[in-house]
């Protein structure tokens, strides 16, 4: 039996299929698309999906949209009504929209699956609405290694929930307790994202690696004024100090007051007042998943604990969480905002609606390293590197292996295009960029010249797995790359008087270690170990830098200029290579060097990448 996943129309949309309750595809619409957080019906995902099983539409049994529009709206009415007359001009903007579109999602679902798939099929009969946070439960709890555990889920908002609950046994998935909007973590955490200067949605993240460069100077205050945490770790928030509830922005006037001025204005010069609030926001949401990872071991008695939810892919707090012990295991969706709930929902229907037995996975967990997007063959590459003027040379897998890996140790940055695209917010190695984290100035030509964004943004160590140890303070797989840890004391550097004393941005261009284009300033890395299993081609480029530097990990990066998906054809990676200033391009078999394209390509995409 097939079930095709849907999550669409808000951010992040994708499609997922399922076949007997085994993933077999899944991929986020942007990737198609070019369209960064795309909302719209993931159609170009769904066919992706359909061609990968080699099925045609009438063959799929089963459609799960990841949320339930009527409940959503129904919160959206009953929040205006609690607030009023506050909010009125919010209200007036998304009333048309949700009346015309929204609001009749099933029929708009239906008529694009009409449209889109095939007219002749009563999708009526095949359409589901699963529960948003049900969705993202289990997107954590199923594909997981583990025959019982809690699942946590933390993310904006769903219908009315922002957080959950639940309890995994088995097949069967039971959400037990719920924090209802508005008192949401996710939302939080966004409002700090807005008041400093960044995008919401998108630009937590940004927060989470500015933190290391403040001190939280406001984590008091917050915790005073913004958030009230119970023993269990259970949370409200004061909403008279935002504005998301019923207005146009994340905060008001009083939270400015507060934090003493109005919001960042975007692209302006970071200041030590953000990096303070982003350390503070940082270190508050840290203690509350804290607090309630405790809470939850001690209300269940579980021993293992699955995360899903756009929270949790805030890496910091899960390596400290991981630190901590309070489970025995934990596993963390690599997909887990919006478009993990694409394949939530087609699992919960598998296993809930369906009853159908569940095999816990043999691998480390059932998610196929999140490979799971598209590939292309030999032909395929060619015909697209041809069509773009592209000038290569093809050669064997041996060949491209160790070719990479001499160019890596001779400090290029290298556009690696491998195998399936991964599924998720993360390049795990399939559309990467990549480099030497030896090199003292990587950090900051990749944030510059190839990456196109902020001077401070970290980048991530991808390790073999079996050298993951003896590098960093952390002995377990992190295939997703979703946990932190610190960098080996005897890979570090020692800082100098003058060093130390430094603050803010300036300890940017400061060497940490034997590996400094990876450590971040408070001597951390988000890992990804790379397993032989799951992506061998990748494995073997780094074992073969291994071989010829002694260094068992590269800088991984996504395959993408800032404001851009990741690439996901070959055409999306010469286009990328040929506007940055990366050096090589090795799209399966074949490899490019940037001096040996055409001058005139060069300038023309060099042109389409110039910032504003």
């Amino acid at each position: 039996m097939y079930i095709l996943g849907i999550s669409a129309f808000y951010h992040d949309s994708a499609a997922c299929l399922l076949k007997d309750g085994e993933i077999i595809a899944a991929a986020q619409e942007e990737r198609f698309t070019r369209k960064k957080h795309d909302a719209s019906f993931p159609h170009h995902a769904i066919l992706y999906c359909l061609k990968e099983a080699g099925i045609a539409a009438n063959e799929i049994e089963k459609v799960v949209f990841y949320e339930k529009p009527f409940v959503k709206f129904e919160r959206l009415l009953e929040t205006y009504l609690a607030f009023a007359p506050k909010g009125f001009k919010s209200f007036a903007k998304a009333m048309p929209v949700w009346i015309k579109d929204k609001l009749f999602q099933k029929y708009v679902l239906i008529k694009e699956l009409r449209s889109k798939l095939n007219k002749e099929i009563d999708w009526h009969k095949r359409l589901l609405f699963s529960e948003h946070h049900l969705s993202h439960a289990a997107s954590a709890y199923y594909p997981s290694p583990f025959d019982r555990a809690a699942v946590l889920t933390l993310d904006g908002v769903g219908e009315w929930t922002t957080s959950s609950l639940a309890i995994g046994k088995g097949s069967d998935l039971q959400v037990v307790k719920e924090i209802h909007f508005p008192h949401s973590l996710g939302l939080l955490y966004s409002a700090f994202t807005y008041y400093t200067g960044f995008k919401v949605n998108s630009g937590e993240y940004k927060v989470m690696g500015l933190a290391p460069y403040g001190e939280p100077r406001y984590a008091d205050l917050i915790r005073e004024k913004l958030i009230t945490a119970a023993d269990d770790g259970s949370f409200q928030l004061d909403i008279s100090y935002f504005d998301y509830a019923t207005g146009l922005t994340m905060t008001n006037k009083k939270f400015d007051a507060l934090f003493g001025g109005p919001p960042r204005t975007s692209e302006t010069e970071l200041t030590q007042r953000e990096m303070d609030l982003a350390a503070s926001v940082q270190k508050v949401t840290e203690d509350i998943i804290l607090e309630l990872a405790r809470g939850i071991a001690k209300k269940t008695g579980e021993r293992n604990l699955c995360l899903a939810g756009g929270v949790a892919l805030n890496c910091v707090a899960n390596g400290i969480l991981l630190r901590e012990k309070i489970f025995d295991n934990i596993w963390i969706q690599p997909a887990a905002g919006d478009a993990g709930g694409a394949l939530g929902a087609a699992l919960s229907t598998w296993y809930l609606h369906l009853n159908k037995e569940r095999v816990t996975a043999t691998e480390r967990d059932a998610m196929k390293g999140a490979y799971l997007g598209p590939e292309f063959t030999d032909k395929e590459i060619e015909t697209e590197l041809k069509a773009c003027g592209a000038k290569f040379k093809k050669i064997s897998e041996a060949e491209i292996i160790d070719e990479v890996a001499s160019v890596l140790a001779d400090e290029k940055a290298v556009g690696w295009m491998q195998g399936r695209m991964e599924f998720g917010p993360r390049a795990l190695g399939g559309r990467s960029i990549i480099a030497d984290p030896r090199s003292p100035v990587m950090q900051k030509q990749l944030n510059l010249k190839v990456k196109y964004r902020e001077s401070f943004r970290p980048f991530a160590p991808s390790v073999l797995r079996e050298d993951v140890s003896a590098w960093f303070e952390h002995e377990t797989d992190s295939p997703y790359m979703l946990l932190v840890a610190d960098v080996k004391n005897n890979k570090r550097r020692a800082m100098t008087e003058e060093e130390e004393a430094l603050f803010g941005i300036d300890k940017l261009n400061v060497p940490r270690s034997s590996v400094p284009a990876i450590t971040h300033i408070d001597y951390s890395a988000r890992i990804q170990t790379v397993h032989a299993d799951t992506n061998p081609r990748y494995h073997a480029v780094i074992s073969k830098f291994k071989e010829k530097t002694g260094c068992p990990l590269v800088v991984n990066t996504s395959f993408n200029v800032r404001g851009e998906p990741i690439i996901c054809t070959p055409t999306d990676a010469f286009k990328c290579f040929m506007g940055t200033e990366m050096d090589v391009l090795a799209v399966g078999n074949y490899i490019l060097y940037k001096e040996q394209q055409d001058e005139a390509l060069k300038e023309n995409y060099e042109e389409r990448y110039e910032l504003d």
